[in-house]
């Protein structure tokens, strides 16, 4: 919100959340219901027809660009600004949509209210054209003097300061306004739309075209990268008092008081206003390459609908805990497409940037689901993209690569030291995190506890996590023979301190994969449920507590942080993730997959000096 919030800062659906699109709808269904029911070609209303159509193309519009922009961002080729983004700003720019809804809203309400004038030609070149040379000239003078308006303190504080809350600017920051200002952008930006209709020359593509046009310019001017090229204005010079870039924008949003303009940055040159580095600043985002990582943490894709909750897909999903949303159903076709764009993308994507002290770091993507990790004939494949992932990230200069989720599996984590051992010559160091992750889940045990039962797929992880346990005294309790027999194989000293037991009246269970709803119900009232597992287990009990899969919250030197690692809460990190980034800080020249074992007290005390804390377990 603005630092002194004035009348119409809110919008009046703010409370509705996503069912605000349920506004549109009695519009939708009259022009839908008046155009199926006209009988005369020549009355039907192809305008009123074509607004929901063309609403949701702005959506999507704006979402290619908001993906496009944090992948571009991560990157760091051409970028502006190293500053970071929080998950505040997330937050206050959830209401990106709003003004399209507002956009329907008052495309309906004109075509109902004004029927015959918004009944117009599907296209005329010249109403098209007198569309935009009247945003160029009249608009764009009215916006820059609204815009200085805005700037004075009485209203910058009770309106513009909100949308100048982001420093670091992302295209969902562009329509991020309280209303009374987007009704005053609205009255500017319907001048070329309502002359047109006045005079005769409104037609459908234009109208369409005038507001793609506004949208286009708008995203590009608040990505935080610069890609308009030097010889675009050098063809044409004159361009550059016509057509802003994303830097010239970025300066307003640092400067304040300079860089006015909406798109056509001749009334900033004719009034004065201009930045003094604008050139400088969009010379040197031209020449900035691509951003060499220190660290690369390797994750991948889970269910279907998880390509919506990275830091790519939706702002609103990533920056919260993954879970299924009911309304992703109906993004289906993109899914399936996704879905199948996976079975032959042939590399791990950059999703996310971070920075830590001074490491740089960077998340990777396999694009791979959790469903295809499971099959065996797709394991060959994901091993060979795994060990493209490690020789690219070698390739850019990073000296730690830290594998998450499934890359961590035993099979994958045992073709990775395999392949280490084939390819000595490559300097990066590979951290599977099964060290921390038994650190943590050693110090999340309340401290009066003297035994465990431990129930879960015996792994490596388990193995050093057992070890640890039966080091400090606690008894470790066990009811599948199986898992007995394959821990004590693992170390013999083990018998001292580990049981074969038929109960499951112990109050502490540190579970992994197999455990069953079944099990859980053996569990008295009260138990406590800590996974060491990779994915969380399923929560069946009300009357239990159940901890969260191996995690530290990160503390804020970790930087440009807004969005959830999968199910984890805000600023939570995974063991491995946390694992990679404290090898790097402390210089660990180790590997750490498969067969290798690390110092768990060693890698734990150095998380905590570094900042990392401990979960707390829900209540």
């Amino acid at each position: 919100m603005a630092s002194k919030p004035g009348i119409l800062s809110d919008w009046p659906w703010k409370s509705m959340g996503n069912f605000k699109y349920a506004l549109v709808v009695p519009g939708a269904i009259y022009s839908t219901y008046s155009f199926i029911m006209c009988k005369d070609e020549n009355e039907r209303n192809w305008f009123m027809f074509l607004v929901l159509p063309f609403l949701v193309f702005r959506l999507i519009h704006y979402q290619l660009w908001i993906s496009y922009s944090r992948y571009r961002t991560a990157k760091g080729n051409n970028r502006i600004l190293d500053k970071s983004i929080d998950f505040d700003q997330v937050d206050r720019e959830r209401s990106w949509d709003d003004q399209i809804i507002l956009n329907g809203i008052l495309f309906y309400g004109a075509g109902i209210v004004l029927k015959d004038q918004f009944n117009m030609p599907f296209f005329k070149a010249d109403g098209t054209l007198i569309i935009l040379l009247l945003h160029w000239g009249p608009a764009e003078f009215l916006y820059y003097w609204l815009h200085r308006a805005l700037h004075h303190h009485y209203l910058y504080a009770r309106y513009h300061s909100h949308h100048h809350s982001s420093i670091v600017t992302e295209p969902n920051t562009s329509f991020v306004h309280p209303m009374a200002e987007v009704l005053a952008y609205y009255g500017l930006l319907l001048i070329p739309t309502l002359l047109s209709v006045y005079i005769g020359k409104a037609n459908i593509v234009g109208v369409f075209t005038y507001v793609t046009v506004i949208d286009f310019l708008n995203n590009m001017g608040h990505c935080n990268f610069e890609f308009i090229p030097q010889w675009f204005y050098t063809i044409f010079p004159p361009l550059k008092y016509i057509v802003y870039t994303p830097s010239f924008h970025s300066l307003h949003h640092t400067q304040f008081r300079t860089n006015y303009t909406l798109f056509c940055p001749l009334y900033d040159y004719v009034y004065g206003t201009v930045d003094k580095s604008t050139d400088s600043v969009y010379e040197n985002a031209l020449k900035r390459e691509a951003e060499s990582p220190d660290v690369v943490h390797l994750s991948h894709l889970t269910t279907p609908d998880s390509i919506y909750h990275l830091p790519l897909g939706f702002p609103s999903l990533s920056s919260k805990p993954q879970v299924s949303k009911w309304y992703l159903l109906f993004m289906w076709p993109v899914t399936v497409w996704s879905l199948l764009l996976t079975w032959v993308l042939g590399h791990a994507f950059i999703s996310e940037r971070n920075a830590f002290k001074k490491l740089k770091l960077q998340a990777w993507v396999v694009p791979k689901y959790n469903m295809q990790y499971s099959s065996k004939w797709q394991r060959e494949t994901i091993s060979k993209l795994i060990g493209q992932a490690i020789r690219d990230a070698d390739k850019k200069g990073a000296k730690w690569l830290s594998l998450g989720l499934l890359n961590q599996h035993e099979v994958f984590s045992r073709n990775v030291e395999l392949y280490m051992k084939r390819n000595p010559q490559l300097k990066i160091k590979v951290v599977d995190g099964s060290n921390l992750a038994a650190a943590i889940v050693l110090n999340s045990i309340p401290k009066e506890t003297t035994q465990v039962l431990l129930r879960g797929r015996v792994s490596k992880d388990v193995y050093v996590l057992v070890q640890a346990l039966c080091q400090k005294g606690i008894k470790v309790l066990t009811v599948q023979e199986d898992e007995y027999k394959k821990l004590l194989k693992f170390d013999n000293k083990l018998q001292s301190n580990l049981f074969l037991s038929e109960r499951y009246d112990t109050k502490v269970w540190l579970v992994g994969d197999g455990l069953t709803d079944k099990e859980q119900f053996k569990a008295p009232k009260g138990t406590i449920f800590i996974p060491f597992s990779i994915f969380p287990p399923k929560k069946v009990r009300k009357d239990c507590y159940y901890h969260t899969t191996p995690a530290m919250v990160a503390p804020a030197s970790v930087e440009n942080l807004h969005s959830c690692e999968d199910w984890l809460p805000r600023r939570a990190m995974s063991a491995s993730r946390v694992a990679g980034i404290i090898h790097a800080s402390e210089g660990f020249d180790v590997n750490e997959c498969d067969g290798t074992i690390f110092s768990v007290d060693k890698v734990w005390e150095a998380s905590l000096e570094n900042g990392f804390r401990p979960l707390p377990i829900s209540t």
